[in-house]
């Protein structure tokens, strides 16, 4: 069993409300291979939302009380990203789960490379908050560029 970001499975939890159809990643979910979450749903954020970054500092920094997670507006919405956060890793140790293949630059699922907190379209080198507390955990994350040999070995379509 993966995790995977509920919103590359199908599932209408985009902040913008537009649903992305990955036709393997939702099989590996109807094959019971993968579970779909939504870190920014679970914690309580509707669909549609106001889009967020991380603003002064890093996903750690969020972690640790020194960052915040602002919408667009201005609104801090760092307390849901957290409990949807803490919600998903909590079900990943439970679980046993090892493998998360998650939404790239997204201030919550994004691994390389994320939004700067300025929202302007400017990506910077980081990972989003359940991210860094699934790297902590010792699990493997992908995102949806990169996890192209890891669906197909979970398919076993070798």
């Amino acid at each position: 069993m993966i995790l995977i970001s509920a919103c590359l499975c199908g599932v209408n939890c985009r902040h913008d409300g537009c649903i992305i159809e990955n036709e393997k990643l939702q099989k590996l979910v109807s094959q019971r291979k993968a579970l779909p979450l939504c870190p920014e749903v679970l914690g309580g954020r509707s669909v549609p939302r106001e889009p967020a970054e991380i603003v002064g500092g890093s996903a750690d920094d969020v972690i640790n009380g020194f960052a915040k997670v602002m919408d667009i507006t201005g609104k801090d919405v760092t307390d849901e990203t957290i409990t949807g956060v803490l919600y998903v890793v909590a079900t990943v140790k439970k679980l046993g789960i090892k493998t998360a293949i998650l939404k790239t630059k997204s201030p919550t699922c994004g691994m390389g490379k994320i939004f700067d907190g300025s929202f302007s379209g400017k990506l910077i080198d980081g990972n989003g908050i359940l991210t860094a507390a699934l790297l902590k955990e010792g699990i493997d994350v992908y995102t949806e560029d990169n996890c192209a040999e890891l669906v197909k070995k979970l398919l076993n379509e070798e």
